[in-house]
């Protein structure tokens, strides 16, 4: 019931996140709250020199008037958009002078996880029910790693899973960073979607990872895991793997509904030829159990030929089971270490895969990062050089494959890759260099 220009007058004593809040009470504050005085105040006083602010000042108590041209030839909101969008672009440019050193070993930038703390990115999980409700779950533990962060959430206030129908995964980001309450996930913040998974007959429809004696894991393409109770059949945790070629653009570029499309490559003009194959390639190769670290190592000068490309494939060998020498032993107990606000566990045998491939002129070519486990080998084992069960992994999406096999050394209870080889689909190829493979 209060006049406008006593609200307005109320307003004007706002910070520029509480006054967004304001805004989102009714239509009427909406209108109020995009008052082009308030915001030019809050704006003039951000992003102006201060021999501006104080003249302004001075003009607003000799005539009444916070910059009348400034003010009339506007639209009502102007200023408060031009706040916000410089705001963002502060941001941007912080982050970008972040992401600008690259890693000569990985192809990414070396300072991903100052560039998202700078960005005040952080990430959640919405579950929807059949009956349209949705639930978020904004409790998180970070793990970084060389190339990939892996984020785990936990509570115990899960929904059913029985009726949950969809799991999006979203970057958040405080709309006002700069903002002392805009860390707060209350305050005014945007979302982009990352990913979308169907969670119906997720039992039968999912890949099952593994299991210890408390929970069951299913893996959910791409990069998530969600931790069953073995009893309830209920959800225990969400882990989600997340590459950083190109995070901070799909966790910030994106919408609320809407994932952000990544660019096509631009292929460089080069002496490629289909006749010869690709070459002079490097893998970057990170396997861990979501906080400990089993291998983390770069191979460089991977090559295939024409006889090595059929099927639909080029194959790259990175570890030949011939050249034992080139053999990997693994640090540490292989397993995917989880925990809730009551229990701990370890489920082994299976591993964060993450896998960076870097074309001939270092750029980031293919990459993922992805829960794996292991499967006892079936075939009859050819590692002569070895005593012991031997094992193999595989992944598989829509731009290649990895095959590895194992063999486990009972005397030193230890690993050993014996066999790496990268499947890259021809199509990815042909789209890459605009090429004919």
């Amino acid at each position: 019931s209060l006049p406008s220009e006593m609200l307005i007058k109320i307003f004007s004593y706002l910070d520029a996140a509480s006054l967004l809040s304001v805004g989102c009470v009714n239509k009427r504050f909406y209108h109020l709250a995009n008052d082009n005085g308030i915001w030019l105040k809050i704006y003039s006083s951000c992003f102006r020199p201060k021999w501006v602010v104080r003249r302004m000042k001075t003009e607003q108590t000799e005539t009444g008037s916070l910059g009348c041209v400034a003010l009339h030839d506007r639209d009502p909101g102007y200023w408060k958009k031009e706040y916000i969008f410089k705001q963002i672009d502060a941001v941007k440019t912080r982050v970008m002078r972040l992401v600008k050193p690259l890693d000569p070993y990985t192809g990414l930038p070396c300072k991903n996880k100052e560039a998202m703390k700078a960005s005040g990115l952080s990430w959640i999980i919405v579950l929807k029910d059949r009956y349209g409700k949705e639930h978020i779950m904004e409790k998180a533990k970070l793990a970084f790693k060389d190339t990939s962060v892996t984020i785990l959430w936990y509570s115990t206030n899960w929904p059913c899973l029985d009726i949950l129908s969809t799991l999006k995964l979203f970057g958040v980001m405080p709309l006002l960073p700069d903002q002392s309450r805009a860390q707060s996930k209350k305050g005014p913040h945007r979302c982009s979607l990352i990913a979308e998974y169907h969670l119906a007959n997720l039992t039968e429809t999912s890949v099952a990872v593994g299991a210890d004696k408390l929970v069951q894991l299913f893996s959910l393409s791409p990069g998530l895991l969600v931790g069953l109770w073995k009893e309830k059949n209920e959800i225990a945790f969400v882990m989600a793997s997340l590459h950083y070629h190109q995070l901070l653009e799909r966790s910030t570029l994106g919408s609320a509904t809407v994932q952000y499309a990544l660019p096509c490559n631009q292929p460089i003009l080069d002496d490629i030829d289909p006749e010869y194959g690709l070459h002079d390639y490097s893998l970057h190769l990170d396997m861990h159990g979501r906080s400990c670290t089993y291998l983390c190592g770069t191979f460089r000068n991977l090559f295939c030929r024409k006889d090595d490309i059929a099927n639909g494939y080029l194959r790259l060998t990175v570890v030949s089971l011939k050249d034992s020498t080139k053999h990997l032993p693994l640090t540490g107990t292989l397993g995917i270490f989880w925990e809730t606000d009551m229990f701990k566990g370890s489920v082994k045998n299976c591993f964060m895969m993450v896998v960076t491939v870097l074309d001939e002129n270092g750029k980031p070519f293919w990459c993922f990062s992805a829960p794996v486990y292991m499967e006892l080998y079936s075939k009859a084992s050819d590692f002569y050089d070895y005593m012991g069960p031997s094992y193999t992994t595989d992944y598989e999406d829509s731009e290649g494959k990895v095959h590895m096999e194992f063999v486990r050394l009972e005397e030193t209870k230890e690993y050993f890759i014996v066999k790496l080889v990268l499947y890259i689909s021809t199509k990815k190829v042909n789209n890459w260099y605009g090429t004919n493979y």
